[in-house]
């Protein structure tokens, strides 16, 4: 089977390192163009290229897939099968309808839950219990295609995005290779989501980032482990941006405004939620690197009753 794979960060880099290791034939891969990176702003390839490089693939890298020269690129390589797996760009109906197998992808959510670039963000954010991968066929609308395959996997409680994009990306690998070998032997069943049911998870905002200490203790926890490692959650104190990379829900009663300093000492700094507080562990003042709350501590002299937030 003559297969093109399309895909840019590191959760598409085990589904195509499973397709090369089972045999398939790629013949083209398509990824995102280099992008400056660093300090020194130095022009990177994707994790994809990277993969497709040490392993002789084409790699092709328009600026705009929808574009006529890329659209007869990938058409002639000729794929039996086109397999997408975070891409990053919306691929044309003429590159989607072109193989003899359609394209399918990867995507990582229990659809129609979470279809979008963010799913993996939003499943902990918004608390779920479970999440997992979807293969579907790709259509015009955005992951809204019949569903091929799907596999669930538990939301641990200390699950950040980190840990739980490393676990899904794995999922999805296997479940794309379980998922082609049916399409190959023609016992793939499709199933037509429910549209109605369908939530969506778009790409972050920056005002996403920020915490809204008038939730519940749970909710800004499931907000921070959610953007953690990247982009990361934040606040403001003493008018100054300060990130907070992980902290822990605890019970504490209290009558003060959500964002309140409630204890601190030289181990310990807890700010009332809604419902209860948020004891800090990890945090990055402005211009400074990420740190334990013991060493913030040390030299930030917080006080009882100070405010986090707006």
């Amino acid at each position: 089977m003559r297969i093109v794979f399309m895909g840019t960060p590191d959760f598409a880099v085990p589904s195509l390192q499973s397709l090369i290791y089972e045999g398939y034939e790629i013949v083209g891969i398509v990824t995102q163009p280099d992008r400056p990176k660093g300090r020194k702003q130095e022009l990177t390839p994707s994790p994809v290229k990277i993969v497709a490089v040490e392993n002789g693939i084409e790699v092709y890298q328009p600026n705009k897939i929808r574009a006529e020269e890329a659209i007869e690129k990938v058409i002639s390589w000729n794929p039996d099968l086109i397999v997408t797996a975070a891409y990053g760009q919306i691929i044309p109906d003429a590159i989607l309808k072109s193989p003899k197998y359609k394209a399918i992808n990867v995507h990582a959510s229990l659809l129609p839950k979470f279809r979008g670039a963010a799913p993996i963000h939003q499943s902990i954010i918004q608390g779920e219990k479970e999440t997992g991968v979807t293969i579907m066929y790709m259509v015009k609308e955005l992951d809204a295609g019949d569903m091929l395959s799907s596999a669930k996997i538990p939301i641990e409680k200390e699950d950040n995005v980190g840990s739980l994009h490393d676990k899904l990306s794995i999922v999805g690998a296997k479940l794309l290779i379980d998922t082609i070998k049916q399409i190959e032997a023609g016992t793939v069943t499709p199933i037509a989501q429910n549209h109605e049911e369908a939530t969506f998870a778009p790409t972050l905002k920056r005002e996403d980032e920020r915490i809204d200490w008038n939730q519940t203790s749970m909710e800004v926890y499931n907000q921070i482990r959610g953007l953690n490692p990247w982009p990361v959650a934040y606040t403001h104190f003493r008018n100054e941006v300060f990130k907070i990379w992980w902290a822990e829900p605890v019970d504490y009663q209290h009558n003060e405004l959500p964002g309140t300093v409630l204890k601190t000492d030289k181990n310990l700094c807890i700010v009332a939620t809604k419902d209860g507080g948020i004891s800090l562990i990890e945090v990055q003042p402005a211009g400074k690197r990420k740190m334990n709350i013991q060493s913030f501590l040390q030299g930030a002299n917080v006080e009882v009753g100070e405010k986090l937030g707006e």
